[in-house]
């Protein structure tokens, strides 16, 4: 990274792995947009991040919603250099129960937002010479780990994945994409029996979205290793 101050977009960063990545980052020296659905809950997860922080409400619910509002926001803020896409929910019912519109909302939330933040702002990105985009995913959604995952979550995440691979095609060397699985994680998510931190989890994350020039892209990583798709 330069001198230059960076932005950074972190969806769902109200609570839990979305809010240590927001803090992770901020204590790097870079400005912060923590994003949640309305802009109270993103402006309380504000006053507990030590740094440059900016409180936004981004609606990810409704397709055709993500990708403007990510263009207004870089109007507002200025360029986003990085971008994580961190905001997910977790649909449990297994097929036979699980209900079309719940499934749908998962896609909608953990893929198709996701494919409108990156197409908003992953060619500015390539255009300026540096970006850094992170998604969320999780050893749920491998197909090497069997996609052990609930139905709608395994196949959402299973689809963040290749879009990772295709963005960082599309985008090129400058700007890198890659998937993150945080483990798992003491979340409202994850429950209190898990063995790992929020921060242990953000530690992956804020390592992706600051990587060197000579980092790697197109890649699925936990604990800052690559792991099987």
């Amino acid at each position: 990274m330069t001198d230059q101050k960076r932005t950074a977009l972190v969806t769902g960063a109200n609570r839990g792995i979305g809010l240590a990545i927001a803090r992770g980052l901020a204590e790097r020296d870079i400005h912060v947009l923590a994003a949640a659905r309305s802009v109270e809950k993103a402006q309380a997860a504000v006053r507990e991040i030590d740094g440059s922080a900016t409180g936004v409400a981004l609606d990810l619910s409704e397709p055709g919603v993500a990708g403007e509002a990510a263009r207004q926001l870089a109007e507002a803020y200025g360029p986003i250099d990085i971008l994580v896409n961190n905001a997910g929910i977790l649909v449990t019912e297994d097929l036979n129960e699980l209900e079309l519109a719940d499934f749908v909302h998962s896609l909608q939330v953990h893929l198709i937002a996701a494919f409108e933040l990156i197409q908003a702002l992953g060619p500015p990105m390539r255009k300026r010479g540096w970006g850094r985009i992170v998604n969320m995913t999780s050893g749920w959604g491998a197909f090497a780990e069997n996609l052990e995952g609930p139905f709608a979550y395994a196949v959402s995440k299973a689809g963040l994945n290749a879009l990772t691979v295709k963005s960082a095609q599309a985008l090129g060397e400058s700007v890198k994409v890659n998937s993150a699985c945080p483990g798992w994680v003491r979340t409202d998510m994850g429950g209190e029996q898990a063995p790992r931190s929020v921060e242990e989890g953000a530690d992956t994350p804020v390592w992706l979205a600051t990587l060197p020039d000579d980092g790697p892209t197109g890649g699925f990583f936990r604990s800052r290793k690559p792991i099987d798709w």
